[in-house]
């Protein structure tokens, strides 16, 4: 790959030979007919787009609709030796579409099927192309909801293999709590089925977890048993300003530790909700924020809404304006699913820089605000917003990467966000997975066992290394 000049570099290891991709190329296209594409800029697509990480396209991309396609798409390509990168809808932010290798791209865009819903079990059948708003939208008229919202429309396949979350993680818990059982077609073409339908299981291995998070390294998703929730009976939310990002984080810690059941909460900095007030048309006070949110019975809601407002108080927060009207929290929410977006706005011509980090609740307001000292120091631009209920939050940072010095000062920061979560027990990742951008972290975070025992399980699965190479662990 060409480096950025920003970020790690890493192995990719060696391309196959000459002769295998075309001789791959040929069997899918003889199998597959229109539905495999090998034109450049489709390709191109299928590469990293998101972040800042440079484009490695694929060699092909090939849109399976069943599983039995894609055991069949694997089975040309191992025998061959040929790479495989699952592809969802593209969102993610650590290169974890990228082929740097070459090889073939399976779009499950095609698998978007709703399997089966088991209302009364709480939980349903979906293949990997299905979104979340998808799922939703089939769910609405049957009482019950698929709560993880990472913001973008992304599919739940991939959703799957990043370990993704998002802003109900702090009630809902996150991918590794909602996928009940899946199935993932292997490096030789069989098909593992992880689990079933039973809420627990003591039967074992967890290899339903194992696969969760593994970015395409172990295996293709083409079906995932999901956990579903009922629909609240009430939601209450709204927005609460504070003097300070410290007052904010303190009161998150201390709403979190006395146990009230906050559904929602986001924080947005003064920077982020400029930001928002401009490419949402919000009018909100340019001082951090918290978005709040309840849900439960009307009783419920109302009560724990104002025991916040009470919490916010004691921090020099508020008023907490909130509501149960859904159209005034449907267009708070958007803005916040917005933020990327208008942090973008924020400095035309820049390029941003996403990156996350978590650690332990007690250690949030101290981390969040030697990251805003340090962007200071460094003179760069960031918002920062955080699912703060759990310790995660984010900086966009807007990079001209024309300017040398800049695109220096930037990589130093992001390497000091990473050293000093990690300093407080934390992780690199909170919910962006370590795809090419975190790897050079992973044996800081984990230690050398836990790295050898990653690629101890990545060589039994994957012993050509064809399934999503370069990805997570370095050199594999």
């Amino acid at each position: 790959m060409t480096h950025t000049g920003i970020g790690p570099e890493y192995p990719t290891g060696s391309r196959p030979d000459a002769q295998a991709v075309p001789a791959a190329i040929a069997a899918l296209a003889a199998r597959f007919g229109n539905r495999l594409v090998t034109s450049r800029a489709v390709c191109e697509q299928h590469g990293h787009t998101t972040t800042w990480i440079a484009n490695e396209p694929p060699d092909a991309v090939v849109f399976p609709q069943s599983t039995a396609d894609v055991q069949e798409i694997v089975r040309i390509c191992a025998a061959r030796g040929v790479p495989i990168v699952p592809f969802g809808t593209g969102t993610s932010l650590e290169g974890q579409v990228n082929a740097p290798r070459g090889g073939v791209s399976i779009d499950l865009r095609d698998m978007n099927r709703v399997l089966d819903v088991n209302a009364e079990d709480l939980d349903c059948v979906v293949e990997p192309g299905v979104t979340r708003k998808q799922l939703n939208e089939h769910l609405r008229d049957q009482g019950v909801f698929f709560p993880l919202d990472p913001g973008a429309d992304a599919s739940l396949g991939g959703m799957a293999a990043t370990r993704a979350s998002g802003t109900n993680a702090v009630r809902y818990g996150t991918m590794k709590d909602c996928v009940l059982a899946l199935k993932a077609v292997l490096a030789n073409g069989e098909v593992l089925t992880t689990a079933r339908r039973a809420k627990k299981s003591s039967a074992g291995y967890d290899l339903t977890r194992l696969l969760i998070g593994s970015e395409g390294t172990l295996g293709v998703i083409t079906e995932l048993t999901l956990r579903l929730s009922g629909i609240p009976e009430a939601i209450a939310g709204g927005v609460c300003p504070f003097p300070s990002l410290e007052a904010a984080c303190n009161a998150v810690i201390a709403t979190i530790q006395i146990g009230l059941p906050v559904a929602r909460i986001e924080l947005l900095d003064e920077v982020q909700v400029k930001a928002c007030n401009a490419y949402s048309r919000l009018a909100l006070r340019e001082v951090p924020m918290l978005f709040v949110e309840f849900h439960g019975t009307e009783a419920a809601v109302a009560e724990q809404s104002e025991r916040f407002g009470q919490i916010a108080a004691e921090f020099g927060g508020g008023p907490f304006e909130w509501t149960a009207r859904a159209e005034d929290r449907t267009r708070l929410w958007q803005a916040r699913h917005d933020a990327y977006w208008a942090a973008v706005a924020l400095r035309p011509g820049a390029k941003p820089i996403v990156t996350d980090v978590c650690v332990p609740i007690s250690r949030l307001a101290e981390c969040i605000m030697a990251t805003q000292a340090d962007l200071v120091e460094s003179r760069l631009v960031s918002p920062i917003v955080g699912h703060v209920g759990d310790g995660n939050f984010h900086l966009a940072l807007m990079v001209d990467f024309g300017d040398a010095d800049e695109v220096e000062r930037a990589e130093a920061l992001l390497g000091r966000l990473v050293e000093r979560s990690l300093a407080f027990e934390g992780t690199c990742t909170g919910e962006h997975g370590v795809g090419q951008g975190k790897m050079k972290y992973i044996a800081t975070e984990l230690g050398g066992p836990a790295v050898a025992a990653m690629g101890a399980i990545k060589q039994a699965l994957d012993p050509q290394g064809i399934m999503n190479p370069g990805k997570i662990v370095a050199g594999l």
